[in-house]
């Protein structure tokens, strides 16, 4: 339900003020709305070329390609003889836009994602690999999941996906993820109704306990970072903190006891590899780590594909008991991931469209503005509140956040307090409003109960953590 509040009155409001800005003469066109593409020169005015007849200007456009530069004002000359004049850019893609690259860019590339790790996945399941993998597990995921069996098949997907999170393989987590929540729906009484156990995995899943942020590392190399990896103890610290926060509210709103000894000791352990790995990393030189982060996120990925291929090959014997064999087992494992995606379009698309039309129509930058506003009023560092865009957009839109974040480190350096802020808050958090869509929308979950609410407040968790972490570790 608050799902659908927040999608309907995000449509309702952003269509309303864009149109309200039209009337009152503050917005020259609707076309970004629907037509334009992120990064567009935005036009805030428009002349016939034939009121400029005899003028320098007219000259210039005519000489040049590119426009004319007035002050801030981007002036060019379009088709049909028309002037535009231009401030600052589109801040997302258009309705259409959306609609096209969100097929294309986000949902054929996991339609791939699904085919081959739902594919992988079928193999445990036929080899009975998932079934050790969850007995294994289940004095952990008893005591944090107690509405599921002890044997549950769920518990092997959510330990693949955590286990992608945390190595930062975010494209791999998804499948596992998505199966897990298949696997949990099949046990749902209520089945357009969240269970307890759906949403203690999602805000688990949500606060992206991660220890390897290639792509965070990848970005700042780009942009000149003396030591491209120095956010990675900042951002593993936030990511922790978040993580607990998420188990310790979802507990709490479940009444689930979390002081016994499997789930402590699980904890404790998870710290001393994370505090090991930290202490080894934090070792290295800059262009060292990047080099052993890489190889040991994508090595462990490799190392999984290998152990689950060598463990179906040792007990072929369970895929000749069913009539088949490995192969086939991964082709139908693999069939799923294609009816998988086709559930997910929708909801994605959905509230991708919802966002685009939030941003486009300048409500969002209102809101970015009312919170620095505020920030400012009680004297917070002024390198603070330049990274809080990103905080602000993260939870609706990566692809947005992550243009917030190159911009503050192109404006104010990769090494600025910003800058670093910048990359943590990025890489420490989750979109929030997406990842419930995708992966209530897989089950055709339509109630999500109190799911956003404690998702959001994981969010502001991280924030603070980051914020906090990032002042003292710089």
């Amino acid at each position: 339900m608050a799902l659908s509040r927040f999608w309907t009155f995000i449509l309702l409001l952003s269509i309303g003020y864009a149109l309200v800005m039209l009337a009152t003469g503050r917005q020259h066109s609707l076309g970004t709305l629907v037509n334009g593409s992120q990064g567009d020169p935005l036009v805030v005015a428009e002349r016939d070329s034939a009121e400029l007849r005899g003028t320098t200007l007219l000259m210039e456009l005519r000489a040049s390609d590119e426009g004319v530069m007035r002050g801030d004002t981007l002036i060019t000359l379009g088709k049909g003889g028309m002037v535009r004049y231009s401030k600052g850019t589109q801040a997302a893609d258009g309705l259409f836009e959306t609609c096209k690259n969100t097929v294309i860019d986000l949902w054929l590339p996991l339609i791939g994602y699904l085919t081959f790790f739902c594919g992988l996945m079928n193999l445990l399941v036929d080899s009975r690999a998932m079934e050790k993998l969850a007995r294994f597990l289940s004095p952990i995921f008893r005591r944090i999941f107690p509405d599921l069996p002890g044997d549950h098949p769920a518990y092997g997907y959510m330990t693949l996906n955590f286990s992608a999170n945390f190595l930062g393989l975010d494209n791999a987590a998804t499948p596992f993820g998505l199966k897990a929540m298949e696997s949990m729906q099949a046990n749902n009484p209520t089945p357009d109704k969240a269970t307890n156990s759906q949403i203690m995995f999602l805000c688990l899943h949500a606060a992206g306990l991660t220890l390897l942020p290639t792509s965070i590392i990848g970005y700042r190399a780009a942009m000149g970072a003396a030591n491209p990896a120095d956010i990675m103890i900042p951002m593993i610290v936030t990511s922790f903190v978040g993580t607990l926060a998420a188990l310790v509210f979802v507990a709490i709103r479940q009444r689930i006891n979390l002081i016994n000894l499997p789930v402590l000791a699980f904890v404790f352990g998870v710290s001393i590899t994370i505090g090991g790995l930290m202490a080894y990393i934090s070792g290295l030189a800059g262009a060292a780590k990047f080099h052993f982060t890489d190889n040991l996120g994508n090595g462990l990925l490799l190392s999984i594909i290998l152990l689950i291929v060598g463990y179906a090959f040792l007990h072929e014997r369970y895929f000749k008991e069913k009539g088949t064999n490995m192969f086939d087992s991964f082709i139908h494992g693999s069939k799923d991931g294609w009816t998988t995606g086709l559930r997910v379009l929708p909801y994605m698309l959905a509230m991708l469209a919802a966002l685009s039309i939030f941003r486009n129509s300048g409500l969002m930058t209102i809101v970015m503005g009312g919170f620095s506003a505020v920030l400012a009023f009680f004297h917070v560092d002024r390198a603070i509140i330049d990274a809080v865009p990103v905080a602000l957009m993260r939870p609706f839109s990566a692809g947005g956040a992550r243009g917030f974040m190159l911009d503050a480190m192109k404006t104010y350096g990769a090494d600025s307090l910003t800058g670093q802020l910048s990359s943590i808050l990025q890489g420490a958090a989750e979109t929030t409003f997406y990842v419930i869509a995708l992966y209530f929308g897989a089950v055709n979950v339509k109630d999500t109960r109190y799911t956003l609410g404690i998702m959001l407040l994981v969010d502001l968790v991280c924030v603070l953590t980051a914020i906090a972490v990032c002042v003292i570790y710089f």
